[in-house]
């Protein structure tokens, strides 16, 4: 009993001696919320985090994969589009990539009802970073538009990087 009411008391000090962080107020802020892209890409915030796109470079092929993801980058959410757009300030000057749909049979997606999508271009050969935006995507039925970002940071200012 005695060794129970010990364990318990030191239980106790170390969780009240813990270091709390507050604000100017004396607050505690909030913690901050993270997503993790399950392939290790890049996430890119659509919306208020209603969506997401990851981005997966691969520079070998020239290739960035865009995968299109629900709010939390959990589940992958198919969309009806062929392609999408997004424009690339490489070097001073401006690129267009375009992310045509891909059709996966071991999970059944087709071209127009996917959430896999690619860009092929040579100069993703030698660039790894840079400034692009989101010309225009259809997510079920909110369409986003002019969705700024940097490859590899994404642009959700609130994570760490």
């Amino acid at each position: 009993m005695k060794n129970a009411f010990a364990l318990a008391l030191v239980v106790v000090l170390l969780v009240g001696c813990q270091e709390r962080r507050t604000d100017a107020s004396g607050a505690q802020p909030p913690a901050k919320h993270q997503h993790f892209p399950p392939h290790g890409g890049t996430p890119v915030v659509l919306g208020n985090e209603e969506y997401h796109l990851e981005l997966i470079l691969n520079p070998s092929e020239g290739k960035l994969q865009a995968f299109v993801m629900d709010g939390e980058l959990e589940n992958f959410v198919r969309i009806p589009a062929r392609s999408f757009e997004v424009n690339a300030e490489v070097a001073g000057n401006q690129e267009t990539l375009v992310f045509n749909a891909v059709a996966n049979h071991a999970t059944g997606e087709t071209v127009g009802d996917t959430s896999a999508f690619e860009a092929h271009t040579d100069w993703l050969k030698t660039t790894t970073t840079f400034d692009a935006t989101l010309k225009e995507i259809t997510i079920r039925t909110k369409t986003f538009q002019n969705v700024q970002f940097n490859f590899p940071k994404g642009n959700d200012t609130d994570e760490d990087k």
